[in-house]
């Protein structure tokens, strides 16, 4: 029989993964002076940078105390992690949420975080997709035009062949994300894209949705332009978090 506890940190692994994180139990981690046993360790993949969270499962009888807020805290520090969470469905000593505040450990129950987490994570997903596709704009638009087209990036007018255009992609992408950014739901795609792309959907029904489509178009695009050369996305990237 698998152990109360034990459950209690799989449902909250596979509450992350439901998410389309990474989530795994029973992590070991080197910290800058010992290692750490982790209850969920979840990663995440942001344009190119791994986010890492420490989640801490607390199947108790009685409210976490501050002490072990403030443990968390130093490990999460020592791990080099984002961000720590601590779990528990009896609650926390006034204490413990006072530690808590205004630092990167979160205090909360796994009920409460399932209906709190989509959205934040549906926020910074849609975020990176907007920076994405203003960076695949600026690289799209200093290429060339014929460097464009011998690359793919897009078609000769009167060529035939394939009707590819990275210029599509960006308007296209631009303009879901405009709509998905205001919470515009559910979102028409009357775009010409469609017609040259005819799987893509006609209604966005929600920000899972804007991500599953447009996700790959851009990272289709971002690979035609890594062929061609120039900055890449990571390098640009950092420019935009140092303005």
């Amino acid at each position: 029989m698998v152990p109360d506890w034990r459950q209690y940190q799989e449902e909250a692994a596979e509450f992350f993964r439901s998410l389309g994180l990474r989530a795994a139990t029973d992590v070991r981690l080197q910290g800058v002076r010992t290692p750490h046993d982790i209850d969920v360790f979840v990663t995440i993949d942001i344009g190119g940078f791994e986010i890492k969270w420490l989640v801490e499962c607390k199947h108790w009888s009685t409210p976490v105390t501050k002490l072990h807020v403030m443990g968390l805290r130093q490990i999460v520090a020592e791990c080099g992690a984002d961000r720590g969470i601590i779990l528990c469905e009896k609650g926390f000593q006034s204490g413990a949420v006072e530690a808590a505040n205004l630092t990167n450990v979160q205090v909360t129950s796994l009920a409460s975080l399932a209906e709190s987490s989509k959205e934040a994570i549906n926020a910074v997903r849609l975020r990176n997709l907007f920076d994405r596709t203003e960076i695949a704009r600026t690289r799209y638009w200093d290429i060339p035009k014929d460097v464009r087209i011998a690359n793919g990036l897009r078609f000769d007018v009167g060529g035939g062949g394939d009707m590819y255009s990275g210029a599509r992609i960006v308007e296209f992408s631009s303009e879901i994300l405009a709509k998905a950014l205001r919470g515009s739901y559910p979102i028409l795609n009357d775009s010409l894209l469609r017609y040259v792309r005819p799987n893509l959907p006609e209604l966005l029904e929600g920000p899972q949705q804007v991500v599953e489509v447009l996700d790959p178009l851009l990272t289709e695009l971002e690979a035609k332009l890594d062929a061609v050369g120039g900055p890449k996305l990571e390098e640009m990237a950092g420019g935009i978090d140092q303005k």
